[in-house]
């Protein structure tokens, strides 16, 4: 038979693995919003943001085309960062894509790597940024 201190450790048990549990899920839910507001606030603080891998031969591409304009972009190289996956998860949650690169003009989503490269063959890019465009440099 239960003793009333008994069945008290015991529901006192429960509850704090509940907490726990809670927790845990409240504090995976903050570090995601940790990250989605570092995105917006990197975006919001320099005209041309690229999220990036270091080994990444499209985001090489991407930047090339920068480098074309003579814009230098900040550049966020998420292999090289500790938290680099959850950037990468903050991303897909404010884009709706997990590949990189993810360029961004002042503030505006550009895309990734296609999505820049025809932006500046058509153009767009050069006028996004107010510089000549590719034919004129």
């Amino acid at each position: 038979m239960a003793t009333a201190a008994g069945r008290i450790g015991t529901s006192t048990g429960a509850l704090l693995a509940v907490a726990a549990i809670l927790l845990g899920l409240s504090s995976e839910g903050s570090a995601a919003a940790t990250k989605a507001a570092f995105v917006k606030k990197t975006v919001a603080a320099h005209d041309i943001v690229i999220f990036s891998k270091s080994y990444c031969p499209y985001c090489r591409r991407a930047k090339s085309v920068f480098k074309e304009l003579n814009k230098e972009p900040y550049v966020v190289e998420l292999d090289q960062r500790e938290d680099g996956w959850d950037i990468q998860d903050a991303l897909s949650e404010i884009v709706g894509r997990r590949t990189v690169p993810q360029v961004f003009i002042h503030g505006k989503h550009i895309g990734g790597s296609d999505d820049t490269v025809e932006a500046y063959e058509s153009g767009r890019l050069a006028e996004l940024l107010g510089v000549n465009s590719k034919d004129d440099l």
